[in-house]
Parts: C-alpha cells; sequence; structure tokens
C-alpha cells in the first residue's frame, strides 16, 4: 500500500479524460497531472520531438515522487512508447489496453481508429490490434482539426461546425462497415456525441477508461494501491498560463479546478536534467 501518486501527462488537456475515469476506477488514488499546454499539439510535431517532449514531461512527474506514469496522450504512447524503458517507475500509455478492449468488443471484426495525424502514420493501434488477432480489419483516419475543436471549446453535437468536421473524417470509417471505433486520443471522447450522431450503432472505445482499468490491474499486481479508506487528491501542473487551462478542464473533468492548477517551466526541468 502506498499514498504515492499516479502521474498522467498529455500534450495539453486531453489526458484529463484519463484522469477522469482514474478518479472513477481509482478513487483512493492521488494524481498528479501535467498539461504540456505550452507546446501543444503534438499531433504535427516530428518523432524526434515527441520523443524528447515525452521524456521530459515524464522527468517532471518523477520529480513529483509519483509510483505509476501515464502517458494519457495517444501521440506520445504511439510514437515514444520506449521511454518507458528509461524510467524508476512502471509506465504505461494507452494503445496497448485500447487495441486489447476494442478486439474484446468487435462482433464483426471491422475495428476503426481515429487518432492525430502522428498517431495514425504510426499504425500502433493497426499493429497492437494485428497482434492480437491478425484477422481483424482495422480502417485507420486521422482527424487533425478534432483536438483544436474540443480545446477552443466547440464540442457540442448539435453544432454545425462540429457536425460538419466530423462527417468529413468519418464518412469512410461508415462506408466500410466497423461496428468498433478506437477514440485514438484523449480529447476525443469530449465530442463522443457528436461521433456517434455520424456513427449510429458502432461501439466507441474510450482510452482514458481502458488505460484507467489497465492501471488498476499494474497496481494491484504490485501491491501498490493506496488505502481503501483514503480520498484521493489531485494536483494540476501546466506549461502555459493557468486561467484558461482551469476554465476548459471543467468540461474534461466534470468538476471546478479553479485555484488548484499551477505553472511550471518544463524547459527548466529539461535544463536540469539535461533532455535535449
Amino acid at each position: 500500500m502506498t499514498k504515492q501518486a499516479i502521474g498522467v501527462f498529455d500534450s495539453g488537456l486531453g489526458g484529463l479524460t484519463a484522469v477522469r475515469e482514474l478518479l472513477s476506477v481509482l478513487p483512493n488514488e492521488n494524481i498528479v497531472y501535467f498539461g504540456d499546454t505550452g507546446r501543444v499539439p503534438y499531433g504535427n510535431r516530428s518523432r524526434e520531438t515527441i520523443k524528447k517532449y515525452s521524456m521530459q514531461d515524464a522527468t517532471f512527474l518523477l520529480t513529483k515522487n509519483v509510483k505509476l506514469i501515464i502517458a494519457a496522450c495517444g501521440t506520445a504512447s504511439s510514437v515514444a512508447p520506449e521511454i518507458g524503458d528509461n524510467l524508476s517507475v512502471p509506465f504505461t500509455g494507452v494503445v496497448a489496453p485500447t487495441a486489447a478492449a476494442a478486439v474484446r468488443a468487435t462482433k464483426n471484426g471491422k475495428i476503426g481508429v481515429i487518432g492525430t495525424t502522428a498517431t495514425i502514420k504510426t499504425g500502433s493501434y493497426k499493429r497492437e490490434i494485428k497482434k492480437i488477432n491478425p484477422n481483424i480489419d482495422v480502417y485507420e483516419q486521422d482527424c487533425p482539426l478534432f483536438v483544436p475543436l474540443v480545446e477552443n471549446g466547440f464540442i457540442s453535437a448539435d453544432d454545425q461546425v462540429v457536425t460538419l468536421v466530423v462527417e468529413r473524417y468519418l464518412s469512410s470509417l461508415r462506408e466500410a462497415d466497423i461496428d468498433t471505433l478506437i477514440l485514438g486520443c484523449t480529447h476525443y471522447p469530449i465530442i463522443a456525441e457528436a461521433i456517434s450522431k455520424a456513427l449510429p450503432n458502432v461501439r466507441l472505445i474510450d482510452s482514458g477508461r481502458e488505460t484507467a482499468i489497465y492501471a488498476a490491474s499494474l497496481l494491484k499486481e504490485s501491491n501498490s494501491l493506496s488505502e481503501d479508506n483514503l480520498k484521493g487528491k489531485c494536483e494540476f501542473y501546466v506549461s502555459d498560463t493557468t486561467e484558461g487551462f482551469s476554465t476548459l478542464a471543467g468540461i474534461f473533468l466534470g468538476r471546478d479546478i479553479s485555484g488548484q492548477v499551477s505553472h511550471i517551466d518544463i524547459e527548466d526541468v529539461a535544463k536540469k536534467f539535461k533532455l535535449g
């Protein structure tokens, strides 16, 4: 049993959907969240830059004495999974647990994957799915406008802008007759209603939810769960201004975190630990 926190990082706000699921699955755990809002998005960055940023993010979380680190970012999980090899605590991204859940869910063997351009280019979800069941057909689609839509508050399923963008990206997946869709970016659950309208009768797989369940199993196996009588606390850190983050975070978490967000200079962390 340990009171050490779970560390979670993302390029911006999206990872908060994973935090929301962690709070549901593991209500006794403390959580430290870092959103790299000063350098968002990661989805259109080079592989080298994504790896460098992800290592810096994870290193900051280590300074908070965390017991597990989660890359709650489809891009970082897909492009830089090997950063876990250089960490002193267990590490997981979102790809493996989410792919496994999608394989369990599909009935017709046709799975769709949506994510940032960087995530889709890696083919990480397709590769993981094929590893589990090579007979499954996987249809991938990058959706580069979804993150800016969400981070600018365009989230309503009735919003014309949202509807047009969703339809533009997802029409080919509807034609492919998928029955299961991986939301391969933790921003995407925020517009799940709009996605479901475009793809009726398709099971949506939330990467944040599946990763939270997987994190719980990791902590249980290592006997690292917090005591049942404790109520978990959250700390939030960002690399840009705290005001805008606090406002939008309420949408992702479903609760007000005003006054609970701190700014850190991630470049100072990089310099201190000589990380690029």
